[in-house]
């Protein structure tokens, strides 16, 4: 009778935990090429908005076979619920006062949400039950966090400029990007740029990409799971708001009043521009192929399908 080596179980407990995380993380294999030239992106005509004051829809991320995404209004308190694309087509509020801005998935597929009404990071189970990740840094509460990136260990970093400060009292003196340990412990990763906004990693995560308020897309060599002193990638962007990354490294980054999406390579030169009929936010991949952009912005959601797969956030 052959033996079965006794490591064999946690080699293969191992191998099915990796499989479920990514699998619940919407992962798929790299595959296709970035886009080139001018692309257009199409309105989704189920997700109008449905509340009576004007607002943003943010932090889109695909779960499962469904797209969610936060939709805030501007007013007080900038009331905010998560809402759901569900793959029929069909538009459903997923998560009623979510209090959030960006968000992004964990590898056991729950939400982690940028909240500014707790003025902290926050984690949704998708029935709505909610945990705090980070709520403060020396002492005092984040301005209004506002976008997450991932690393594989579960390293969190995001941003946190002042936008939404005025949800709830406090905050912190600058507006910063910061890094969130496995731990628990929370760093700072740059506090001297204006209003930082978009975040992303790089696939092997060794680059982390931040925008601000300045127009200037920077990336942060990471070593040993540290940021290390950033440099300007890009500069110029027209109101730079979110970002994503397909899975070549491709960034692209989302341009506010100039409702486009411009695709840049790692190096920084530009490839494609992809335009919409209104203010952008941020973007994601998703899809059953992982292929389809999707695009958030004033109350509305677009997307295009590309040839090639990308972050889910």
């Amino acid at each position: 009778m052959t033996r079965t080596p006794a490591s064999l179980p946690l080699i293969l407990a191992a191998l099915l935990a990796l499989a479920t995380q990514s699998a619940a993380a919407g992962a798929v294999s790299c595959t296709g090429k970035a886009p080139s030239g001018e692309l257009s992106a199409q309105r989704v005509a189920a997700a109008s908005p449905s509340r009576g004051e004007p607002g943003l829809y943010e932090g889109p991320v695909w779960i499962g076979d469904a797209l969610y995404f936060s939709d805030f209004s501007f007013g007080r308190g900038f009331p905010s619920r998560v809402r759901k694309l569900a793959a029929d087509g069909s538009v459903s509020t997923a998560i009623e006062d979510s209090g959030s801005n960006g968000l992004a998935v964990d590898a056991e597929g729950r939400l982690v949400a940028a909240t500014h009404k707790y003025k902290a990071l926050s984690r949704y189970t998708l029935d709505g039950r909610r945990t705090t990740l980070a709520a403060r840094h020396e002492g005092e509460v984040f301005n209004s966090p506002n976008d997450i990136a991932i690393a594989r260990d579960g390293t969190i970093y995001f941003t946190d400029p002042d936008w939404q400060k005025a949800a709830a009292p406090g905050g912190q003196p600058i507006t910063g990007v910061y890094r969130v340990g496995v731990d628990g412990k929370v760093t700072l990763v740059d506090g001297a740029l204006r209003n930082p906004n978009g975040i992303g990693l790089a696939p092997a995560g060794d680059v982390l990409y931040v925008n601000a308020a300045d127009g200037v897309l920077r990336a942060y060599p990471v070593a040993g799971g540290v940021p290390r002193q950033g440099r300007s990638l890009v500069t110029g962007l027209d109101g730079a708001d979110g970002m994503t990354l397909d899975c070549h490294g491709n960034l692209y980054v989302t341009e506010h009043g100039a409702r486009r999406v411009r695709v840049f390579s790692p190096q920084g030169r530009q490839l494609a521009t992809i335009r919409v009929d209104a203010n952008v936010t941020n973007a994601a991949f998703g899809g059953a192929d992982g292929k389809t952009l999707y695009i958030t912005g004033a109350g509305a959601l677009w997307r295009v399908v590309l040839d090639v797969t990308g972050s889910p956030y």
